[in-house]
């Protein structure tokens, strides 16, 4: 493992064991850290690369890759701010790292960073995986993702992410021409083995 102060992010990198896994960007969630995706990395992507940022916003002391105004309120100009120095930091571990395009896996937080930087600067991904995703305002502009896979998993029964949210963030996907496969388990906003095993299936394609 290894942890390069220059590139921007506290971070932790794992190289590649099998060069033919796309690898991946782990984006944590609230209160979690660059640590924490690491095991969920292994188990879902074996022998892909890992890289994996620590968020620079804290709530309460607990780290987030941007600001919220309230539960389900983002700070946008912040979102757009912290979207755009998560690019810039992908650029340069992929330049230091000699790594190809990744495939970024988010959860909760992490899943809302990584769609805003799948829809704000679309050739930084090979494709995103969104776990617990939530967009709670409609976007200026959408780009073309022109087939691009996108993995959204929700929870039927989230107490944090209402229907609407989910919606809007699939229509958005949709009109931007994701490749999307959208999946409801039965769950709330944790993680289940229901959403590994599609996950770790829908990587093995990729």
């Amino acid at each position: 493992m290894t942890d390069r102060a220059d590139l921007g992010f506290v971070h932790r990198f794992i190289p590649a064991e099998d060069p033919n896994r796309t690898p991946l960007l782990l984006l944590h969630g609230t209160g979690a850290d660059e640590n924490d995706l690491l095991p969920l990395g292994r188990e879902l992507a074996p022998g892909a690369a890992l890289l994996s940022p620590r968020g620079k916003v804290l709530e309460q002391g607990m780290p987030r890759f941007f600001r919220r105004v309230g539960e389900g309120v983002f700070d946008v100009d912040d979102l757009n701010a912290r979207t755009k120095e998560l690019a810039e930091f992908v650029t340069k571990a992929r330049a230091a790292y000699k790594l190809a395009k990744p495939i970024a896996l988010g959860f909760s937080n992490g899943a809302n960073i990584a769609w805003s930087l799948l829809l704000s600067d679309p050739e930084a991904l090979a494709g995103a995986v969104l776990i617990r995703a939530m967009l709670p305002f409609t976007p200026d502009a959408v780009p073309r993702l022109d087939g691009k896979p996108v993995l959204l998993l929700s929870g039927s029964a989230d107490p944090i992410i209402s229907a609407d949210q989910r919606d809007r963030l699939v229509k958005v996907l949709k009109d931007a021409g994701a490749n999307l496969q959208y999946e409801v388990v039965p769950a709330g906003h944790r993680l289940t083995q229901q959403d590994l095993q599609i996950a770790a299936e829908w990587l093995s394609r990729y």
